[in-house]
């Protein structure tokens, strides 16, 4: 097999690719044995209806049909390998020549040939790490982060209690809600409670509850959310039935010893202390994780396939039933424009690192997926594996793992200046190469192959396509 590329633009390339009727033969003889199984010949039992019976029967052009249609997708694959590509999209494929149509003499069968037009992953290149500083935030503990910790912990054994004055912000109302437009009522909903400032339901409804005493009723306007009339404006009438506030213990002793094992409010204060310090500190590795990537992606530049945007548009718009909602469609395409960016950008820097993903790594990663979505592990990575998508999983560990390689590199301080040590969220080179070296010996010791570096860039070999027009007349 022959494949050559051209580069149509940074982000897409054409493939030509020529196969010799040696190399397409053994599908046409697959093709023979699939169809003699599904047609009925007189005098021939099913599965033993010869060649040239079907090529009268069924015709020649069918066989051949069946035969590059089944075929397409492993010499797609093939080329791009050859050629080191990293497919990003469907490729768009045109059969330009097919073989044996006609019985011809050994060694005249001729040649298929097809293109494959295929968005590709752009080759980018990623600055150098040692030249890079992030700053993160100061992990001082201060006296207003502890009692903002003890302050939550106290709320969870806070009781509501019903208060005779208006509401205000934090307070919990019982209200019925009615929705009309144009006078007619659209929608009721009666004895929800909602606790002033949360903004999880109608946009206004804060401030009109807000100075709303228990059996006071007002009026705003709001647009709605939700239903047959999202979107539009109503005229939203509100009750507050019950308007109650927030009573939280007092913060001694007693109350220690009922919300933790600790027997005084300066125990509990203590380890409260060291809650925030260890939740500042994991905070701080995901900024510096979060600054780095943008440092390199503002450093880089990243030209995205925007066939491949586009595809994730329409998609994302019908599954929402939202096709022709241009408004959400930018969002979309935003949103879309930038995770790819940012993988164009891990998946070359994993690469560069030459990250390699363990199976425990996988493994860790998808038994957290899992618990995520609420599924059982087992059956979270059996449906994951039936939609082929356990190398996607697997390029998502690799962009992570080459994320946290990379803070190792570059310098991370606070605001002071002052180095930072990530080693504990990060890991160290050190620590990678002893868990490497373990595994290796296990491999060894079991005689086993190591089958090395996972493919961070999947290629989709689905290119079979319809050539009946080229064919048939």
């Amino acid at each position: 097999m022959k494949s050559a590329v051209e580069t149509l633009e940074p982000t897409k390339v054409k493939l030509t690719v020529e196969v010799t009727y040696d190399e397409l033969k053994p599908n046409i003889d697959e093709a023979y044995k699939h169809i003699a199984a599904e047609v009925s010949v007189p005098g021939f039992r099913k599965g033993k209806v010869p060649p040239r019976i079907i090529d009268q029967r069924v015709g020649r052009p069918a066989v051949i049909e069946h035969a590059v249609n089944e075929g397409l997708g492993t010499f797609y694959a093939e080329a791009v390998r050859e050629n080191d590509l990293r497919p990003l999209g469907q490729p768009d494929v045109n059969v330009t020549q097919v073989p044996g149509l006609t019985a011809t003499a050994p060694g005249e069968e001729g040649e298929l040939h097809f293109t494959a037009e295929v968005e590709i992953r752009p080759t980018i290149e990623v600055p150098a790490l040692d030249g890079i500083t992030v700053e993160v935030d100061s992990e001082e503990v201060t006296d207003e982060d502890v009692v903002g910790r003890l302050d939550a912990l106290r709320e969870r054994f806070g009781t509501l209690v019903g208060v005779d004055r208006p509401a205000q912000d934090g307070d919990f109302v019982q209200i019925d809600l009615t929705a009309t437009i144009d006078g007619e009522e659209i929608d009721k909903v009666s004895a929800v409670s909602y606790q002033i400032g949360s903004g999880n339901m109608l946009q206004g409804l804060d401030e009109a509850l807000t100075s709303l005493s228990a059996g006071e009723t007002t009026t705003f306007e709001s647009a709605l959310v939700g239903g047959e009339h999202a979107g539009e404006t109503a005229q939203v009438t509100v009750t507050a039935t019950t308007v109650k506030e927030r009573q939280l213990p007092d913060a001694d002793d007693d109350f220690a010893q009922l919300a933790s094992e600790f027997d005084t409010l300066e125990e509990l204060n203590a380890d409260l202390r060291e809650q925030v310090a260890r939740i500042k500190g994991s905070n701080r590795a995901v900024q510096a994780r979060d600054k780095l990537l943008e440092a390199l992606v503002v450093a880089s530049e990243i030209p995205v396939p925007t066939g491949v945007v586009e595809a994730e548009v329409v998609r994302h718009l019908e599954a929402e039933n939202r096709v022709g909602d241009e408004e959400h469609g930018a969002e979309v395409r935003a949103d879309t424009t930038t995770v790819l960016r940012n993988q164009i950008l891990l998946d070359t820097l994993a690469e560069k690192l030459e990250v390699k993903v363990s199976q425990g790594e996988l493994v860790d990663y998808l038994v957290n997926a899992a618990r995520q979505y609420g599924m059982d592990p087992s059956t979270f990575i059996q449906t994951l594996d039936q939609q082929g998508q356990i190398a996607s999983m697997v390029a998502e560990v690799a962009r992570s793992k080459a994320l946290a390689i990379s803070l190792r590199h570059v310098k991370v301080v606070d605001p002071s200046g002052a180095p930072v040590d990530l080693s504990e969220y990060i890991g160290t080179d050190e620590e990678d190469a002893a868990a490497q070296s373990a595994v290796d010996q296990v491999v060894e010791a079991a005689g086993a192959t190591d089958t090395g570096e996972p493919d961070l860039a999947p290629v989709d070999t689905d290119a079979a396509t319809d050539i009946s027009s080229i064919l048939r007349p």
